[in-house]
């Protein structure tokens, strides 16, 4: 089992994806450097975190 996602961090992540559908991709660590350009997010590891949640979705086709 994995860890639950807040409400925020998928709020934040769909949001972005949303507004940005190209710009995502199915690696991580690009991920990670969106999100650092296109949210102002107070933390690495709420950055890892959105990141890691974006990762999982592109992979999974949802977007």
């Amino acid at each position: 089992m994995g860890r639950i996602k807040t409400q925020l961090v998928k709020r934040v992540t769909h949001d972005l994806i949303e507004q940005n559908p190209d710009k995502f991709k199915k690696d991580f660590v690009e991920n990670k450097v969106i999100v650092d350009e296109l949210a102002d997010v107070p933390s690495k590891k709420l950055r890892n975190i959105i990141a890691g949640y974006a990762t999982r979705l592109m992979k999974k086709g949802d977007f």
